[in-house]
């Protein structure tokens, strides 16, 4: 029988997560993926909140929360 400890050698963790970030421009809350593909602008103000860099992604504004 498989016991508790077993199961979280089993089944893999996610190494990505879901970040909330606020605008440098006008502070405006946005959630973000950490491994964003496409350069991520802010709905309100059209600024830049994170750019692609091949892995994680370069987040431009300030990290309020992390999601799991």
């Amino acid at each position: 029988m498989v016991g508790e400890a077993d199961w979280s050698k089993l089944i893999p963790k996610p190494t990505s997560r879901f970040l909330l970030v606020s605008c440098d421009e006008c502070n405006n809350k946005q959630i973000v993926f950490e491994h964003a593909k496409t350069v991520v602008r802010c709905k309100v103000c059209n600024s830049i909140l994170a750019k692609p860099r091949g892995g994680k992604a370069q987040i431009i504004g300030k990290v309020l929360d992390v999601y799991e």
